[in-house]
């Protein structure tokens, strides 16, 4: 038994979607959550930046006493290796949304033609193809890089009837259509906002792995071979960390979260996570 929290981080406020599954899959665990919205989007960064941020997160959430870190990022989980992990000194359990993603697209697909959609930096890292390679080499990955999708999320443009929402969608997804994809894993944290203008698109034939839940189902696994879940079977207790405005972060948050979390969220100085 392990009473302390877990950490979750993401460059903004993608993340809550991991946040929300985990509330949903162990709604006894407490979180401690941290939002780098003073610097997002990391997915237009260079894999040098977006190591450098993501290694100041992890010392944050370490700062913490978390018993478990969770990478709920897509373009951090692409692109921060095991070494990188190691050589931060993690001595926790860690994950990035990569590798369940993967494994949970690789059980449910019947033909082995799996897509993704995500950020630039996530594609170009090729962090999917690896990770498919050594589970199961004989499907095939067609990925897409969406960069439009994040902000239209954040601006509250979610509506299965949003017209501009949908064709930008339409535009990213017909690549993988013409290349018969039974399966698209949606590679950013962001993505499963949209989970239902999604499968209107594709018709509802395309199977879709929400990555917040197969992270989620993964952590809990990892926790209970530990024998690392907490005592507590409900009422878990989440603070939020964010580097810009409290505020801000609170008004996004409840399109991912449904709930007023204002009153959680601290605001971190940068200037200390330089130290």
């Amino acid at each position: 038994m392990d009473n302390r929290p877990i950490g979750v981080f993401d460059s903004g406020v993608g993340g809550l979607s991991v946040v929300k599954e985990l509330h949903n899959t162990l709604p006894g665990e407490d979180i401690v959550y941290f939002g780098d919205t003073g610097r997002v989007p990391y997915g237009t960064r260079s894999r040098q930046t977006i190591v450098k941020y993501a290694a100041q997160d992890i010392r944050f959430l370490l700062s913490q006493d978390v018993k478990a870190i969770v990478a709920a990022c897509g373009t951090v989980s692409a692109n921060l290796t095991d070494k990188d992990v190691r050589a931060l000194g993690v001595r926790v359990p860690y994950t990035g949304v990569v590798l369940p993603s993967v494994r949970t697209a690789c059980a449910l697909s019947a033909g082995g033609r799996i897509g993704v959609i995500a950020t630039s930096a996530s594609i170009r890292s090729g962090a999917y193809g690896r990770a498919l390679r050594k589970i199961q080499p004989s499907a095939k990955l067609f990925g897409a890089a969406c960069p439009l999708l994040v902000p239209l999320v954040e601006n509250g443009m979610t509506c299965p009837d949003n017209q501009i929402t949908r064709l930008v969608l339409e535009m990213y997804l017909e690549p993988l259509v013409r290349e018969r994809i039974d399966t698209l894993i949606l590679g950013c944290t962001h993505f499963p906002l949209l989970y239902e203008l999604i499968s209107d698109i594709l018709e509802y034939k395309v199977t879709l792995i929400d990555s917040g839940a197969a992270t989620a189902q993964h952590i809990k696994s990892v926790l209970c071979e530990r024998d690392a879940l907490g005592e507590k079977t409900s009422g878990g207790d989440t603070r939020y960390h964010v580097t810009d405005t409290v505020d801000g972060f609170a008004e996004v948050a409840r399109l991912f979260l449904h709930e007023e979390i204002g009153s959680s969220t601290r605001f971190v100085d940068l200037d200390t996570l330089s130290e």
